[in-house]
């Protein structure tokens, strides 16, 4: 699998956490840990959308719609799964493992 498809999962995967986890007893119970989940999900979404987007504008075609539907995927599996008291964890992991696969996608330009 390529870098480029593997971060567009986890990513993916880390904003869709975020975006599921809206109830009291599924985010972080200290303040500063909710803000940090938070920030970090929206972050992994934008920079879904920026990766996907580059990847459009600067390979083929198949690659980006690849990472798209494998994107999608991962999050209906994900979520037919059902929430778990782990996700705020896995999804800062997943974010943080993301940005980086981010920063090694756009230096083997």
């Amino acid at each position: 699998m390529q870098v480029y498809i593997a971060a567009l999962i986890l990513l993916s995967l880390a904003g869709v956490i975020e975006a599921r986890c809206s109830t009291p007893g599924l985010r972080p119970s200290a303040a500063v840990a909710d803000r940090v989940f938070h920030f970090m999900g929206r972050a992994a979404f934008g920079f879904w959308l920026f990766l996907l987007g580059w990847g459009f504008w600067k390979l083929p075609w198949s690659q980006p719609v690849a990472g798209l539907i494998l994107s999608l995927g991962a999050n209906a599996l994900l979520v037919r799964g059902g929430a778990r008291p782990y996700w705020p964890g896995l999804s800062m992991g997943l974010a943080l493992l993301g940005f980086f696969l981010v920063t090694v996608v756009l230096n083997r330009i």
